[in-house]
């Protein structure tokens, strides 16, 4: 057999694999665009908005308190959203079908988990279980809310996994004729109750050490600091020209390390542990803010600036646009996706100077965070939760300044296609085009 005649089979192996982690790297993006409406009930909840700090709204405040931490729980909001999403996302012709065997497989599964907790303190002994846990009670009658293992979104994106793919061979079985009933779409969410019920008993004896192993990891890259923060944003960057950056954002933002609330509540991951107060939280989500805010739209300017003299209206208008919704959503793939493959050599310098956006915010000290993205609307509900965060100005008005002058400098320089740039016969074509529309 020729090397060629193997090579084949691998190759077509690898494309379906990448495929399949792009199709999921989207999938991922469902469940993580309901977090704005977490960020802001969440936010709005806080002592200093409707609280006793502010209007003095408190049952108000308690309403929106525990309505944003309902979808931002790290033990059943936020796995079952991702287990809802990734389910949805990844099977084929989905329907409210996959949505209910994902829920049902993964309610089976958060159960099981509570009914094997981790060891209670000397002296006193586990009471209760079920769905909400139990409490390890002591001799004197005191009890302590008990702690189990906890996956989190790991955990609800392996559900959702194995919803989408048990509804995807089994949502057209056909049983016998006495239990037609349960045929098809029927079928999959009592499979997914006995699935979610073997997963629960694997995490029970495998998370221990995964878990530990993660938490060494995610405190490895902590205590880098600005060198760790920098490395997250050049992979960040770098994982988008795939579409496989939601992957490290997920484990990152929703995963990594843990902070214990006032009331005793435990949260995991970046962008959780700042909405719920952390002060050392937001080393992996405070650098973005100059790159969005400031830098991005420096270089869309930039970009209007480079095009040809006839073609600079449309471009302008196009940057305009594109820039505003980097400057006021954090939404960045619009102005990144107009240079990213007409120009790589830019996207790999934009990608270095994330990095370096990173580790400079973090070495000054500031810490601030979102609920979607680093653009203008979560600057400002998260002021008053940030450390620092009027430093971002100066620091996106000095990286946009970078980002105007070096870019056209490489645009010029190496004679870029960016958009206006473009070949004589490309640009009557397009226009051709926008004629005809």
């Amino acid at each position: 057999m020729s090397s060629d005649a193997t090579a084949a089979p691998r190759k077509k192996w690898w494309n379906g694999l990448f495929q399949g982690l792009q199709k999921m790297g989207r999938s991922l993006q469902l469940p993580i665009a309901v977090l704005p409406a977490a960020g802001i009930l969440n936010r709005l909840g806080q002592p200093d908005v409707f609280g006793d700090d502010g209007l003095g709204w408190t049952n108000v405040a308690k309403v929106f308190a525990a309505a944003g931490g309902s979808l931002l729980d790290s033990s059943l909001g936020l796995p079952l959203l991702f287990c809802i999403g990734v389910a949805i996302g990844m099977a084929k012709k989905s329907d409210g079908s996959t949505a209910l065997a994902a829920v049902t497989g993964f309610l089976v599964y958060f159960a099981v988990l509570r009914a094997f907790p981790d060891d209670c303190p000397e002296d006193t002994t586990f009471g209760g279980a079920g769905m909400w846990g139990g409490v390890c009670v002591a001799e004197d009658g005191t009890v302590a809310q008990a702690a189990y293992q906890n996956p989190g979104v790991f955990g609800g994106i392996v559900m959702g996994l194995l919803a989408a793919w048990f509804w995807q061979r089994y949502h057209r079985v056909k049983l016998v004729d006495w239990l037609g009933f349960f045929n098809g779409r029927r079928l999959v969410p009592i499979i997914m109750a006995f699935v979610g019920l073997v997963f629960a008993g694997l995490c029970v004896w495998i998370w221990p050490p995964i878990g530990d192993a993660l938490t060494s990891f995610s405190k490895w890259l902590v205590d880098l600091g600005w060198l760790g923060s920098g490395i997250f944003g050049v992979a960040n960057r770098a994982l988008l020209t795939v579409g496989l950056h939601q992957f490290l954002n997920t484990f990152v933002w929703f995963q990594f390390g843990d902070y214990t609330k006032p009331d005793g509540t435990v949260v995991h991951g970046d962008i959780n542990r700042f909405l719920a107060g952390d002060p050392t939280a937001g080393q992996f989500t405070s650098g973005f803010f100059p790159i969005m805010m400031f830098a991005l739209p420096a270089a869309a300017l930039a970009i209007t600036h480079c095009a040809r003299p006839e073609r600079r209206k449309v471009v302008g208008g196009m940057m305009l646009s594109v820039g505003l919704t980097s400057f006021v959503t954090g939404i960045t793939e619009p102005i990144e996706y107009s240079f990213l493959f007409i120009a790589p050599l830019l996207y790999a310098i934009h990608a270095v100077l994330t990095g370096v956006s990173m580790a400079v915010t973090w070495a000054l000290g500031v810490k601030d965070g979102f609920s979607f993205s680093a653009g203008l609307i979560d600057y400002v509900i998260n002021w008053s939760l940030a450390t620092k965060p009027w430093l971002i100005i100066p620091i996106g008005l000095c990286f946009a300044v970078v980002y105007y002058f070096l870019f056209r400098l490489v645009i010029t320089k190496f004679d870029l296609h960016t958009p206006g740039r473009e070949p004589e016969e490309e640009s009557e074509a397009e226009d051709r085009a926008q004629t005809k529309a």
